[in-house]
């Protein structure tokens, strides 16, 4: 059996359920703007491309030119909510503290904006230590697109076959395909099992502890 020397995650729907924070700030955003409110699964549907085509999706279909205002103002309201309600997934940081113990290098790839992915990372899964932590910012490249994933790896000095990447998402399975990982898709998410085979998950899981069961981390 193949052994896997590094871990890199997806954040939203992977690591963490952030839903309830993305959608009272979609929501708060639209408010603002006198829009109709969106619904917690109009959001669910609309994540996973950044924050940019989250408002681009949540906002009426007319107001296509308004983005970049509606986008500035999320991010204020969000920079204040997404550490309101978000919480690990069951399991996560029993996943997390046993590749730790086993000194695998952890790293989280995500298109959510960068602040956000750090804010949580050090707030809410602490005590775990991630080497690599890349969240979605204007200079560079978002999911699919490898590059800052591949970065991670880079910076733990493995091969890229030798990465397991976990997500929820098609985005994030077409970026470890794209990358050369693993890709490991995950059902407790925000995407249903159909959409992780039809996008080419080599392996699904239904609960973290799972994946000790179908791969060897060393």
């Amino acid at each position: 059996m193949k052994t896997y020397k590094a871990a890199i995650f997806d954040m939203d729907g992977t690591l963490v359920d952030t839903l309830a924070d993305l959608h009272d700030s979609v929501n708060e955003m639209l408010e603002h703007y006198d829009f109709p409110r969106r619904t917690l699964d109009e959001v669910r549907q609309f994540v996973g491309n950044g924050a940019r085509k989250l408002i681009g999706r949540s906002l009426p279909a007319d107001k296509s030119d308004f983005v970049d205002e509606a986008l500035n103002f999320y991010n204020g309201c969000y920079a204040r909510n997404c550490l309101k309600k978000v919480k690990p997934y069951a399991g996560i940081m029993e996943l997390l503290a046993a590749l730790e113990a086993k000194k695998i290098p952890l790293g989280i790839c995500t298109n959510k904006q960068h602040f956000a992915a750090v804010d949580i990372t050090e707030k809410i899964l602490a005590p775990i230590k991630f080497s690599y932590v890349s969240g979605d910012e204007s200079n560079q490249p978002r999911k699919p697109d490898p590059t800052r994933a591949l970065e991670g790896a880079k910076k733990f000095g493995v091969a890229a076959e030798d990465v397991a990447y976990f997500g929820d998402t098609a985005v994030d399975i077409q970026t470890a395909l794209n990358a050369g990982f693993l890709p490991i898709g995950v059902t407790w998410g925000f995407r249903p099992r159909s959409e992780l085979v039809e996008s080419g998950a080599k392996i699904i899981i239904d609960s973290p502890l799972e994946i000790f069961d179908r791969i060897t981390f060393a």
